[in-house]
């Protein structure tokens, strides 16, 4: 399972909102067919809002579920380079390089 907390750019909320309806709708098809080309069966994403401004977190379970981010890097195919693109522009993430700062570590366990 991998697990995605990431802040959200105030100024695009409204955006982010409308793409996230369009992976449910419009892209729903070319959406499904992404997560099982990256062996994903379950892609979530939930937006929270924080007293630090809105932050998306989002859920990524199947076999390739460990791998994904780096996969979908690494990959060229359209839908991914849109996917990509999304993620700079609503979250100022890039997938070219290693995520800023520590990777997270995992404190409690049942």
């Amino acid at each position: 399972m991998g697990l995605v907390i990431v802040p959200l750019k105030k100024d695009k909320l409204g955006e982010w909102k409308k793409w996230a309806e369009s992976l449910n709708g419009d892209q729903k098809q070319a959406f499904d067919e992404f997560n099982q080309k990256h062996g994903i069966t379950r892609h979530d994403a939930w937006l929270a809002e924080t007293p630090d401004g809105p932050v998306v977190v989002a859920l990524h379970e199947g076999p390739g579920a460990d791998d994904f981010m780096q996969n979908v890097a690494e990959s060229d195919g359209d839908f991914e380079t849109d996917f990509k693109e999304k993620l700079m522009e609503f979250h100022g993430m890039d997938l070219s390089g290693p995520p800023p700062g520590p990777m997270p570590v995992k404190m409690i366990s049942s």
